[in-house]
């Protein structure tokens, strides 16, 4: 790639890492259920209006939105909410790789090659340590939620895979019409109406305005310029080149939170955390060598499965 291209990659992880701050920002103002719904809602409304429906069955286009927009971060925000790191959130999220992989081959009858198999061994041990260590210095359950978030993740992927949208742009966007109506009622359900008000209310509260910023964030940078960058880089160069920096997610995500958040990861978390990356990047890379010619641009990207995040869209 050009050197102006590897920066834009690197901004866009960069973005997406920041991300998981913004979210966690916004968590302190807004119930996690309800900001859902606000997130998509607010890219929903201009989406509807302004961007032409992208041509695929309407129930790939439900199911990605369902994975990807709705299960992906209800248990995302609902994890984060619940004491999940913002940093380690980041790291977890990359599960959705070897998720991706394992439900590609029950439903899809995708061929696992051994260096596949053994990224997602790798990666499933990694994973294992956190888990391991998050039961030990907290609850458990926050990680476990975030965990479910990467399998919402995906499932939105084989969705969107199966989709074959020609403009996955256009899909990612109109995925955003999907999640705003069902976590609304949710919402409202678990929530309630007065914690829901009260949010929309009271921005004279401390956090308030970080809140608002950190939403606006997530939806203008995360994911409109976070998510076109990527698309266009995607359409310029090969999988395979492009793929790997989504593994900078999280290392910019867990130092942001370190540095920001003042957030600490202890010696056997980072190791983990080592291993959750080096198995996914040994198995999407691999997969993409021998699966794609050098100018085709896949509808999901196993190494892509942020943010702040889905196929196109790493930004949670």
């Amino acid at each position: 790639m050009p050197a102006r291209h590897v920066l834009l990659a690197l901004a866009v992880a960069v973005m997406w890492g920041l991300n998981f701050i913004a979210i966690d920002a916004s968590l302190q103002h807004f119930p996690p259920m309800f900001l859902v719904a606000l997130r998509f809602a607010l890219i929903a409304v201009p989406t509807v209006l302004f961007v032409k429906r992208p041509d695929v069955p309407l129930r790939w286009l439900i199911g990605y939105g369902l994975g990807f927009g709705t299960l992906q971060f209800l248990f995302l925000y609902w994890g984060m909410a619940a004491g999940m790191p913002a940093g380690l959130a980041s790291l977890v999220l990359q599960a959705s790789g070897p998720f991706t992989m394992l439900l590609g081959a029950t439903f899809l009858r995708e061929r696992v090659t051994g260096p596949q198999l053994l990224g997602v061994l790798v990666a499933v041990g990694g994973l294992a340590v956190v888990g391991w260590q998050r039961a030990e210095h907290a609850s458990a359950i926050p990680f476990l939620l975030t965990l479910a978030g990467a399998l919402g993740w995906a499932i939105g992927n084989i969705c969107n895979r199966q989709a074959k949208a020609a403009n996955p742009l256009h899909l990612t966007l109109w995925m955003s019409v999907v999640p705003p109506l069902p976590m609304l009622a949710l919402a409202m359900a678990v929530e309630g109406p007065s914690r829901i008000g009260g949010s929309l209310i009271g921005f004279n509260e401390p956090g308030a305005v970080g809140a608002v910023v950190g939403l606006l964030y997530t939806v203008l940078i995360g994911t409109i310029l976070g998510s076109g960058l990527w698309t266009w880089l995607m359409s310029k160069h090969p999988a395979g080149v492009v793929a790997p920096f989504s593994m900078l997610v999280p290392v910019t995500g867990m130092t942001a939170a370190w540095l920001i958040l003042g957030e600490t990861v202890t010696l056997p978390e980072a190791l983990g955390g080592v291993l959750v990356i080096g198995g996914v990047l040994l198995g999407s890379l691999r997969r993409r060598v021998k699966a794609l010619p050098n100018n085709t641009v896949p509808q999901v990207s196993v190494a892509l499965a942020a943010t702040p995040g889905a196929g196109q869209n790493s930004a949670p």
